[in-house]
């Protein structure tokens, strides 16, 4: 058994928006067993089309080009060592999370279904013969190979680490969150929302992925009046600020000084839709940013040049509570009302100008200067 302690995490600056989440999060201890697995490649494959196994979608999903995908499988039907996989077991269902190996599984999938994605993130395939291999492979797919490469490909072992939380108890708690954040080693380190969509996988990401398609907000969020789709590019980060938004507006009350740690536990426990649902989130978001992009166009949340995410937080939330006495009528008031904010001293310093805006006090602030400059809007 082992301890895993957590500290401040680090982000790729290209992927970030202004004022993104950036804070020092008090260590905590989790007790936590891992051990290892040797699992037959056949039986992985039945595995994931059971979803027993849970492949984290990402916007990048799937990357290998068919040559990389080709030579991984030669190398288990010519019977060579290849790298393990990482592999997190949900406590409740016992249902195991790929943390570090989704390419190669997505690989054995592909290749007992015989199709291969012709692009990412899209549902077009073709058939998927093996390319750049051994001779006797060349050309093959699953089903032509000779029954004996059939039975040494399913016999092949796929070494994993599985890793599982002890303590606490909680559900499938944040030490998840942190493991994926240590343990992914792709060639590209996940984003904090990308990991809770790997983790907290369910109804509320798939409503997060539709509101994330709202043409108004994919207008405001890159800034252009011709933007109509997600932008991949972000990895997410789009959803995590509708995740921000939604999270401070229902559930303000429990905000601590971690806004990384207050998004994980708002994602857990509505997972499901089991406390907000559907209904009330999609209206509370549509409503807001309609209301936000008729008054203030793609130029909102925007003080600098970027999109500022804590401008964005206090504004969302302080036009929805607005708006929960009804429509704002007279929209250039609401323009008005905002631009006399970003010049107000008291909210740039809980915002724009404050080293710490995630901690409770500079959250707690911001958030109530817009309330309190929006309410009496007509």
């Amino acid at each position: 058994m082992s301890n895993i302690h957590h500290s401040s995490d680090t982000q790729s600056n290209s992927q970030k928006i202004e004022g993104d989440i950036e804070e020092n999060v008090s260590p905590s201890s989790y007790s936590i067993t891992s051990y290892n697995a040797d699992y037959p490649v056949d039986g992985l494959v039945k595995r994931i089309q059971r979803q027993d196994i849970h492949i984290p979608e990402f916007q990048r999903s799937y990357v290998w080009k068919k040559e990389q995908a080709s030579r991984f499988i030669e190398s288990l039907l010519l019977g060579l060592p290849v790298p393990g996989i990482f592999l997190a077991k949900e406590p409740k269902s016992n249902r195991l999370i790929v943390i570090d190996g989704q390419q190669r599984l997505k690989t054995l999938q592909y290749f007992y279904e015989g199709k291969f994605p012709i692009k990412s993130n899209e549902d077009q395939y073709q058939d998927f013969f093996l390319v750049d291999v051994a001779e006797q492979f060349d050309g093959k797919s699953y089903a032509t190979l000779l029954a004996n490469d059939q039975r040494q490909l399913d016999d092949s072992i796929l070494p994993a680490t599985i890793v599982r939380q002890e303590e606490p108890k909680e559900e499938f708690s944040t030490s998840m969150y942190y493991i994926f954040e240590r343990l992914n080693t792709g060639g590209t380190q996940l984003l904090s929302q990308e990991i809770r969509a790997s983790i907290y996988y369910g109804e509320f990401n798939q409503l997060l992925n539709e509101l994330n398609k709202y043409e108004v907000w994919q207008k405001i969020f890159q800034g252009k009046e011709n933007s109509r789709k997600p932008d991949p590019s972000k990895r997410m980060k789009d959803r995590e600020l509708i995740l921000r938004f939604t999270a401070l507006y229902f559930a303000m009350s429990s905000y601590k000084n971690s806004m990384k740690d207050f998004l994980n536990d708002f994602m857990m426990s509505n997972r499901n839709l089991q406390k907000y649902s559907a209904l009330e989130i999609t209206q509370v978001f549509q409503k807001t940013i309609n209301t936000i992009y008729q008054a203030i166009g793609i130029k909102a949340f925007r003080p600098r040049r970027g999109l500022h995410a804590a401008v964005f937080d206090a504004v969302m939330v302080g036009v929805a509570h607005r708006l929960e006495n009804g429509e704002i009528e007279q929209k250039s008031r609401l323009n008005h009302a905002y631009d006399e904010l970003l010049q107000s001293e008291d909210f740039l310093a809980s915002s724009i100008n404050s080293r710490q805006m995630t901690n409770i006090k500079n959250v707690q602030a911001r958030i109530y200067l817009a309330t309190k400059k929006f309410q009496s809007i007509p």
